[in-house]
């Protein structure tokens, strides 16, 4: 039975509907509800819990059943849901209690001494780990009468069917009761107990969570006090004392006293209640605990904490005596991995040098976990050092410690001596020509006829071989090797992103004065619409989608979250993981690629279906046209050697282009391999004991992994757990993009060449660069991982620290792109200009400035992010494909940034001249040759 319909049940002695509060037990909640069920055990344990009795369950149904309202119960919420509440209440209210059942619940107050109780709601379905339902039922303080009493069962049970307490239901589906049948065909129940307990003469009371609620800490408790009853606490009436408690070291760590002008008292008149009053004027400010009590608090609540066996959310009540009694206790719902302290000291490790978050850093927006910390720090460094001394000569870097790979709280860093950096910049115009002319492996030529066979044969090597089959030092030495390789090869991709650059840089300003004439398209519109790797795996994506729109069975399976049960359907898939499955969402081999994490797949997969997305084919064949025919209309009408020198920039930059997304797509092909091997090795240490998960692998430092494949299996557990709640804790820093902290003149100085913003705006908009142009309003879903993939709705604001090839599926259901890491010659921008929709990257601060959820209007011309006041929510104009704005002319005009001006500088000179010259001597040599024949 469902929160919408009430149940039906068999009449039941009414002795047997009455039962006192210390004969329960944690397994009684089915007939007890949550609360009375805990406080019972409790109770029964030795703690401190008042006195009482319990109405069961059982007497709920009854009253529905004997009364008659059952019937009209269920048509009400069958029919009108949420809005029946106060009809139900009456039905409640105005029906009377059965006369033994009255009697059973007056004698039961009349053995604890006719005292001052509060009857509280105890529902099935309160109190659960998954779903607390706080606060969804009615409480009544200080009833004092037994007509009151009575009148208060009754409310409580109306409670139950309440506006807000169906609505919790519907969106809690933990909350529910299943659909389960018993011996008389009826549905499982949904059923209220009323807990009836002697009121506590409570001076102050509140509320304490044995675990952090914010951060997840285990230990700390986090505990709020008010004075009076807890009401004024529960229903924040006052803003309440808080006092954090580190429980491992038995220390009050921080304290907030606040300004409490009222309390809540029970009234001393026979018709009980509660009333607020002024707090007594040497109390406003006075704290409710002293560090003492609070210790004592907080060591109640670890002691309730182990009884339950989970981290609680305890009610409590200090009486006049100066005790502790226990009100209430509730597992802590959506209680967050413990989450370390976020670091504020940004001191280096060691001087001399700087330290940059560029380069490869891009693709490791999070905190390094521990294993590929050490191993980049190996394999980083000497990649770099052999391109650099191809460029500069060899021992341009005699000294090992010139370029490092550090991590600073746990973010990587570039690290250059200071001498190594000036030799760097001496050498940069040499590099240039040396880049342009494709010498020692590099640029689109050697990345395609050296890097990636290279690269792809040695993956193909290690790939054959069966971890099973090798020991525990070779499958971390196999990971390390793999790891080297790709990093060399992101090195040598690092040749190809900047000819991309500077080809697109070259063109469009050879363009734009050699050619372009008012009303001509964007040069951008020349260079879309090309195949490279991220479309692949989009229009293989949307093909599957497709095959599985013919074949019913398998598309409602998808659509329903299930996995098909159809060997066609996964054939398709293996297909599709196997040639683009190696897609990196980071560098960093702890997170999943597609091929062994696909859900952020079949999240668009479920998109697709459902019809949102567009066609990937019909979007490139409507670019390339345009594409084409832009080009034939202006270089149709130029002079044959303009035209000659257009056509080769153009071919050039294309070229370029297409490369560059090629080759990052390619990065990740040792990936899954690697962490294949490393996972191995964590599930034999997991069997030994050393770890709890086989992923725990990630954790570990290389000298531990080694220890442990020379036999040492000491565990590792808490280990491991304290590295997780630290880099918990650094994933909500922002790390500076450059280190040691320069004076803000440097700072500026030197952003036009960092792939991250100003992290120190402020205000209601954020400032990035506009990459992809268009200006759109939607719903910021701000997303840490592909594990939050699901939660993109068609339309959304994607917002990410960065984006790799791996995010491209999502770029189809987005309405506009925003990151921290990028620009628009980035990997987001490339993309999100194929999409048509907006981009602006670069930000800095997007996932920490912009809420899930917030509507925002992002504006791909200016670059900046605008948080919308709620009042002032527009409808977004949509062009042609319902995304808005105009992409290839708006980002002609956004792509004119710091990276473009970059880009533009004397490496574009040097790159013209050469080309022109090449042209020149092409176009003498066919004269010449025309001459001659």
């Amino acid at each position: 039975m469902t929160s919408s319909s009430p149940p039906a049940a068999a009449t039941t002695p009414a002795a047997t509907r009455v039962v006192p509060l210390r004969d329960l037990r944690r397994t009684d909640t089915a007939i007890a509800g949550g609360k009375a069920a805990t406080l019972g055990d409790l109770l029964a344990a030795g703690f401190s819990v008042p006195p009482g009795y319990v109405v069961l369950t059982d007497a709920y149904e009854d009253f529905v059943v004997q009364t008659g309202i059952a019937p009209q119960l269920t048509r009400l919420i069958t029919a009108r849901g949420s809005d029946a509440s106060d009809d139900v209440r009456r039905l409640f209210t105005s029906a009377p209690l059965p006369a033994d059942l009255a009697a059973a619940i007056v004698s039961a107050w009349r053995e604890l001494g006719s005292p001052p109780v509060a009857v509280r709601s105890s529902a099935t379905t309160e109190d659960l780990a998954l779903a607390s339902s706080a606060g969804q039922q009615d409480t009544f303080l200080n009833v004092r009468t037994e007509a009151h009493l009575l009148d208060a069962v009754r409310a409580c049970w109306a409670s139950l069917w309440t506006a807000r307490a169906i609505d919790y239901r519907r969106h809690h589906p933990h909350s529910r009761q299943q659909d389960q049948q018993d011996d008389d065909g009826h549905a499982d129940r949904l059923a209220l107990a009323v807990l009836v307990q002697q009121m506590v003469d409570a001076d102050a009371a509140g509320v304490l969570f044995t675990a952090d609620p914010a951060t997840g800490q285990r230990r700390r408790t986090v505990i709020s006090a008010a004075w009076g009853l807890g009401e004024a606490v529960v229903s924040g009436t006052v803003t309440p004392d808080v006092v954090v408690v580190d429980t491992a070291r038995r220390a009050v760590v921080s304290r907030t006293t606040a300004d409490q002008p009222v309390l809540t008292r029970a009234l001393a008149s026979s018709d009980g209640g509660t009333r607020e009053e002024p707090v007594p004027d040497h109390l406003r400010r006075r704290p409710v605990l002293t560090d003492t009590e609070a210790l004592a608090l907080a060591d109640l609540g670890l002691r309730v904490q182990v009884h339950l066996g989970a981290p609680q959310d305890v009610e409590w009540a200090r009486d006049t005596a100066g005790a502790f009694v226990l009100l209430q206790a509730r597992p802590i719902t959506a209680l967050p991995e413990p989450t370390g302290d976020v670091p504020t000291d940004w001191t280096v490790p060691v001087h001399g040098g700087t330290y940059w978050r560029a380069s490869i850093v891009e693709q490791l927006p999070d905190p390094l976990t521990p294993l590929f910390a050490d191993l980049a720090g190996v394999a980083v460094p000497r990649s770099l050092r052999a391109l650099v001394s191809q460029a500069l000569g060899e021992g341009a870097f005699d000294d090992d410690d010139d370029i490092r790979f550090p991590t600073v709280n746990g973010y990587a860093y570039y690290f250059f001596s200071h001498t190594a950096f000036v030799r760097m910049c001496l050498a940069t115009p040499r590099a240039v020509v040396w880049l342009v002319n494709g010498k020692a492996h590099t640029g689109v030529r050697g990345w395609r006829e050296h890097a990636h066979p290279t690269y792809a044969a040695l993956v193909e090597r290690w790939a054959a071989r069966r971890e099973a089959e090798m020991s525990q030092a070779e499958l971390l030495a196999a990971a390390a090797e793999l790891l080297e390789a790709g990093c060399t090869y992101y090195t040598a991709v690092q040749s190809v992103v900047p000819q991309a650059v500077i080809t697109e840089a070259v063109f469009r300003a050879a363009y734009d004065r050699l050619a372009r004439r008012p009303g001509d398209p964007p040069s951008l519109d020349l260079l879309l619409g090309l195949d490279s790797a991220p479309i692949r795996a989009e229009t293989s994506l949307f093909d599957l989608a497709e095959w599985a729109h013919r074949h019913p069975p398998v598309a409602v399976a998808l659509r329903a979250g299930r996995v098909p049960d159809d060997p066609a359907w996964h054939q398709l898939l293996h297909d599709h993981l196997q040639q683009h499955g190696h897609a990196l969402y980071t560098l960093d081999f702890s997170v999943g690629v597609p091929a062994d994490h696909p859900e952020p797949l079949i999240a668009t997969l479920r998109q697709y279906l459902e019809g949102h997305g567009s066609d990937p084919h019909e979007r490139q064949r409507r670019s390339a046209e345009r594409r084409e025919r832009a080009t034939a209309e202006v270089l149709g009408r130029l002079s044959p050697l303009r035209r000659s020198l257009l056509v080769r920039l153009l071919r050039w930059a294309q070229e370029a282009g297409a490369a560059r997304e090629d080759a990052l797509s390619d990065i990740g092909l040792a990936w899954p391999t690697i962490r294949r091997f490393l996972r191995e090795s964590g599930r034999r240490l997991a069997a030994s004991g050393v770890l709890e998960h086989a992923d725990d692998v990630f954790w570990l430092r290389r000298t531990e992994m080694e220890a442990a494949a020379a036999g040492d299996l000491t565990p590792l557990r808490d280990r491991v757990a304290v590295r997780k709640e630290m880099w918990r804790g650094q994933r909500l820093a922002s790390p500076p993009q450059l280190l040691p902290l320069a004076p803000p003149w440097l700072q500026r100085a030197l952003g036009g060449v960092m792939p991250s913003g100003d992290q120190s705006q402020t205000g209601p908009v954020v400032r990035g660069v506009g990459a992809s142009g268009g200006q759109v309003t939607a719903v910021a879903r701000v997303l840490s991982g592909p594990e939050d993939s699901a939660r993109l709705r068609p339309g959304d604001v994607l917002v990410a620290r960065m984006t790799t090839p791996a995010w491209t599926s999502l770029f189809a259901m987005a309405s506009a792109v925003v990151t921290d890491v990028g620009g628009p010659l980035s990997h987001s921008s490339i993309v999100a200009r194929e999409y048509g929709i907006p981009a602006v990257l670069g930000t800095g601060v997007a996932t920490q400035r912009l809420t899930d959820g917030a509507l925002v209007t992002v504006d791909g011309d200016a670059g900046t992010v605008t948080l919308v006041p709620e009042q002032e929510e527009e409808e977004e104009e949509e062009d042609d494909d319902g995304r808005g704005g105009d992409p290839a002319g708006s980002a002609e005009r956004g792509g004119r940034s710091r990276w473009l001006a970059l880009a533009g500088g004397a490496a574009v000179v040097v790159v013209a001249v050469l080309v022109v010259r090449s042209v020149r001597l092409r176009s003498v040599g066919d004269r010449s040759a025309g001459r001659r024949s």
